[in-house]
């Protein structure tokens, strides 16, 4: 069985987020830090994924100050506390084949040093020195202690609710990373 490591290319990854209210929706982009994929045999066995959160933006929100302002609030101890918790992390501990280039993963995914299980479908394209996965991941913000205007722990908010719900839609490139001795 060969084995193989591939390196996420941060550069040529993104997770563009979806946040909804009663009034709308918030979405923009997150950073991948770094993290990796391992193949057995060409199959998808594992692997991890390092979020870096303090690279959140907000695309939807074009005034400056107030994307600016925005960008405070989601760094804040009311949503991710990037101050204290600058990265968030995904140990994909199970996958399963559902077709040939599809795959549930399973995964402990630790936001603000709370670890909850999350599974999602992602779609792989695999060459030889690279994999694509893309796919969505939907999120309870509310299990990692982030309730800011969530209807579970607040009353009569009315246009101001802030569903506990958020998308992470993904599209991840990750190379061979490739011993010395091969390369040659």
């Amino acid at each position: 069985m060969e084995t193989t490591n591939f390196k996420i290319v941060s550069a040529n990854s993104q997770i563009d987020w979806t946040g909804r209210k009663v009034t709308g929706a918030h979405n923009g982009t997150i950073g991948i830090k770094e993290g990796n994929f391992i193949l057995n045999d060409g199959k998808i066995n594992g692997g991890n994924i390092i979020i870096n959160t303090s690279t959140i933006k907000i695309l939807d929100v074009t005034d400056p100050a107030t994307n600016a302002q925005f960008a405070g609030h989601l760094a804040s101890d009311d949503f991710f506390s990037i101050e204290k918790f600058p990265t968030a992390t995904l140990d994909i501990i199970s996958v399963k084949e559902i077709s040939n280039s599809t795959y549930h993963l399973e995964g402990n995914l630790t936001i603000k040093d709370i670890t909850h299980l999350v599974g999602f479908d992602a779609k792989v394209e695999n060459s030889r020195n690279e994999i694509k996965l893309s796919g969505k991941l939907v999120i309870d913000r509310t299990k990692y202690d982030i309730r800011f205007r969530s209807g579970n722990f607040f009353t009569d908010l009315g246009d101001t609710l802030i569903y506990n719900d958020f998308d992470l839609d993904f599209t991840i490139t990750a190379e061979a990373a490739l011993s010395e001795q091969s390369k040659n």
